[in-house]
């Protein structure tokens, strides 16, 4: 779907990109992370034809973006952290307009959208006085008017409340879901990306450190796991365990495992000496596995 290799790109003496090499299949969600200046926004502005790599292929359904621009942006769909709205213009008539960049005739696109994103109440109002997430939720609308079959979200939940960032995540879902949209989205908020993506990219000082689903990213760099269960001996007695372990509180214990195979094992000894009422691994979430990622780049 989406083919990188070898990108390379300079912006007067500071280079962006460096060699940066991946694939993106049809029909997943990836997310794109890393830090502020590692050149995520770049490289989904080349996606887009937007900037011309200066080494290095990056191929769109088998197009170059920049010298098949047109054709690329009639497929994809693309969301910057600037709304890339007009403020002196409704809602409505910001629909319209790019609506009509795309030749959608009719407005039955337009007033599906203004429901879909419950802009009803606001589609009359000039831009200029939406609130962010307003502006978030008509952004999205207008990259999605000519249905595209790849999305390329740079930051889209950030200035959202809790309930507008479950209706942007939940309608990502959806879409790749019901019509098998491929989605690259890039986000600082790993917590949420973790919640819908399939595999991750993770960039950092202009190049690919690592990629892969969650499970093959645990199983790079996670040489532990911590475990911290709520736990009730029977009677109040003592209890023996196979692994160290450390008390948090009356009933929370935390065990250190040298690999998530003994977890199971570790399950049914606490079953067989008490009632264990909650089981819970501490360090595998995205944030710790980007962090060790980085930290093995840097030794």
């Amino acid at each position: 779907m989406i083919l990188v290799d070898g990108v390379k790109k300079s912006f007067q003496s500071q280079q962006v990109l460096q060699g940066v090499t991946f694939h993106l299949q049809a029909g997943e969600i990836a997310g794109l992370i890393g830090p502020n200046g590692a050149g995520k926004t770049t490289l989904i502005r080349i996606f887009n034809g937007l900037v011309d790599p200066d080494e290095g292929k990056v191929s769109v359904r088998g197009l170059d973006p920049f010298t098949d621009g047109n054709r690329v942006r009639n497929m994809t769909g693309t969301m910057t952290e600037e709304a890339g709205l007009y403020n002196e213009l409704t809602g409505r008539e910001n629909l319209l307009f790019f609506a009509k960049l795309y030749q959608i005739r009719g407005e039955d696109r337009v007033d599906e959208l203004i429901r879909l994103f419950g802009l009803e109440e606001a589609h009359g109002k000039k831009v200029g006085h939406y609130s962010t997430g307003m502006k978030k939720r008509l952004s999205l609308a207008k990259v999605l008017l000519h249905q595209p079959e790849i999305l390329l979200l740079d930051e889209p939940t950030n200035g959202l409340d809790p309930d507008g960032i479950q209706m942007i995540l939940q309608f990502i879902r959806k879409l790749n879901q019901e019509r098998k949209t491929t989605v690259l989205i890039s986000s600082h908020i790993l917590d949420q990306l973790e919640t819908i993506c399939h595999r991750y990219f993770i960039l950092d000082r202009g190049k690919i450190i690592s990629q892969g689903t969650k499970e093959e990213l645990e199983e790079k760099y996670l040489d532990r796991y911590d475990i911290k269960v709520e736990f009730i001996p029977y009677g109040g007695k003592e209890f023996s365990l196979h692994h160290p372990f450390k008390r948090l509180s009356s009933r929370e214990i935390l065990i250190s495992l040298p690999n998530k195979e003994a977890i199971p094992t570790l399950i049914r000894d606490l079953a067989n000496q008490g009632d264990l009422y909650t089981v819970e691994i501490l360090n595998r979430d995205l944030k710790t596995l980007y962090f060790k990622a980085r930290e093995a780049e840097d030794e």
